[in-house]
C-alpha cells in the first residue's frame, strides 16, 4: 500500500468521521511519513472491542507505511476521562495502573508491529512525563491556554453541573489539560502530528491542537472515529454479560468467536471492513456469496474467524471453530480432534471427571457426567434414539465405553438432543 492513498484508507473502511483539517491532513500523508497516536487509560488489565477501532485505524496507517504510538495513560489514567460519562469515575492506584498496561502490551502486539524499521510502532505511559511536571508548570505554562467559557460549554461537562447529584471534581475537569500535554509532549519529542480517537474525544482533540497551534505554532492534526452502534440502535461490544474482552481469561476465545458470529446481516459488511485486514475486494467477494445465501452466514463466520485469529492466534482460531461445529453440527467428524480443541470445548460445555474404569458402561458415565440422574433416565434416553457418543448414535443401552472410544486417550463428548451437550474426562 502506498503512503498516497493511507487516508483514503481510513475513509473508504469507515475510521472517519471528524477531522481539523480533512484535505490538508490527506496532502501531508501522501508526502511524508506522519507519526499517529492514539491514547487509552488502562483501567482494566484488557482491552476490550470497544477499543478496537482507533487500533484498527493505527494498524492500518502503519500498513501505509505511517509510525502508529499507542498511548497507556498510566497518568491520565490516574484522573479519569470524564468525555461520556455520567459520573465520577473510581480514581486507581499506580500499582493497579501499571499492571494494566502490563496486561494490555502482549494484545496491542496482535495489531501493531514493534520491530519493523523506520515506522516500528511504540508503546509509550505518559506517567513518564506527566508525573515530572509540578502543579505550578501546569497552572503557568498550560492552564492559562485553555477558555473555562469553552470548557464548561461541552456538553458532558454542563450536563453533569446541572445535576446536584452528579458534578464534576477539578480533579476530571482538568483531564482535557493533560492531554493536550500529551499530544505536545509527543509532537517535540517524537515529531507526532496526528492524534486520533472516538468521536466522543472530539473536543479533547481540538483542544490539543489548539494548545500547540498557540505554543509551537506546529502543524497538527486530530482525527476521531465513529462510536459505533448496531444497526437495533444498541453500543457495539456489549452483551448481556457485559464487555466482550480481548483477554482470553475474561471472554473465552470461544465465546468472543460466537459474538462476532452472531452479528446482524445489516451490520457485517461494516464489520468486515472496521475490524479485519481483509482488502476490500475479499469483503466485496465474501459479501457476494453471503448475499446469495445469508442464511449460511459466511460473512459473520469469516469476520468471527479473522478478528479471533488478529487477537488470540490462528491455533487458536481454528480451535473454536472447531469447537463451534462440534455444538452447533451434529453430523461433525471427531476422528482429527485433537487436544487443543478438546481444552476449548472442555471450557464451553458442561465439564465432569470421571472415576469409573475401563470398561465402562454408558449408562454409568452419563449418569457420572451429569447428563441425566439416574440409570432409568439414561435407559430411556438411548431407547429415545438421541444420545451421541463423540458423534457417535448410541442405540444399545448396554453399550460400554473402552480405551479405544476415548477422544486424545482421556475425553468423550456426549450429546443428547441437539443442544444438551456434556464433556466429560477419565
Amino acid at each position: 500500500m502506498s503512503l498516497q492513498n493511507a487516508f483514503d484508507v481510513l475513509k473508504e473502511r469507515g475510521y472517519f468521521e471528524w477531522c481539523t483539517a480533512e484535505e490538508r491532513l490527506r496532502e501531508v500523508m501522501g508526502s511524508e511519513m506522519v507519526t499517529a497516536y492514539v491514547g487509552f487509560d488502562p483501567t482494566a488489565d484488557s482491552l476490550h472491542v470497544g477499543h478496537l477501532i482507533p487500533l484498527m485505524a493505527l494498524g492500518w496507517l502503519q500498513k501505509a507505511g505511517h509510525r502508529p504510538i499507542a498511548l497507556a495513560g498510566g497518568g491520565t489514567g490516574l484522573i479519569g476521562d470524564p468525555s461520556g460519562k455520567s459520573k465520577e469515575r473510581n480514581l486507581l492506584t499506580l500499582e493497579a495502573m501499571q499492571h494494566n498496561i502490563e496486561g494490555v502490551r502482549a494484545q496491542l502486539s496482535q495489531f501493531l508491529d514493534f520491530n519493523c524499521g523506520e515506522n516500528s510502532a511504540l508503546l509509550l505511559n505518559n506517567y513518564d512525563w506527566l508525573s515530572k511536571i509540578s502543579f505550578l508548570d501546569v497552572l503557568r505554562e498550560v492552564g492559562k491556554y485553555f477558555s473555562i467559557n469553552n470548557l464548561i460549554a461541552r456538553e458532558y461537562i454542563k450536563s453533569r453541573l446541572e445535576d446536584p447529584e452528579k458534578g464534576i471534581s477539578y480533579t476530571e475537569f482538568s483531564y482535557v489539560l493533560l492531554q493536550a500535554m500529551d499530544f505536545k509532549y509527543l509532537n517535540e519529542k517524537y515529531g507526532c502530528k496526528l492524534q486520533m480517537g472516538g468521536n466522543d474525544q472530539q473536543g479533547n482533540l481540538l483542544a490539543g491542537s489548539e494548545y500547540i497551534r498557540k505554543t509551537s505554532g506546529e502543524e497538527v492534526f486530530g482525527l476521531t472515529q465513529p462510536l459505533l452502534l448496531t444497526s437495533s440502535g444498541t453500543k457495539f461490544g456489549k452483551t448481556e454479560a457485559g464487555a466482550v474482552w480481548l483477554d482470553a481469561n475474561k471472554t473465552s476465545p470461544y465465546k468472543f468467536y460466537q459474538f462476532w458470529v452472531n452479528t446482524d446481516d445489516r451490520d457485517v459488511e461494516k464489520l468486515l471492513k472496521l475490524y479485519t485486514f481483509m482488502s476490500l475486494d475479499e469483503i466485496a467477494e465474501i459479501m457476494q456469496e453471503h448475499n446469495a445465501k445469508p442464511e449460511a452466514r459466511a460473512a459473520q463466520r469469516r469476520l468471527a474467524y479473522e478478528i479471533t485469529k488478529t487477537v488470540h492466534g490462528e491455533s487458536t482460531a481454528n480451535n473454536v471453530v472447531k469447537v463451534s461445529e462440534i455444538l452447533f453440527n451434529a453430523n461433525f467428524n471427531f476422528s482429527d480432534i485433537n487436544e487443543a480443541t478438546c481444552e476449548a470445548l472442555k471450557e464451553e460445555a458442561p465439564f465432569n471427571k470421571l472415576d469409573l474404569e475401563l470398561p465402562a458402561s454408558i449408562l454409568d458415565v452419563m449418569t457420572g457426567a451429569k447428563v441425566c440422574e439416574s440409570r432409568g433416565e439414561a435407559k430411556r434416553l438411548i431407547r429415545q434414539g438421541g444420545v451421541y457418543l463423540n458423534g457417535v448414535k448410541i442405540s444399545d443401552e448396554a453399550h460400554n465405553i473402552t480405551r479405544e472410544n476415548l477422544l486424545c486417550g482421556k475425553y468423550i463428548f456426549v450429546r443428547v438432543g441437539r443442544k444438551n451437550f456434556h464433556m466429560a474426562e477419565f
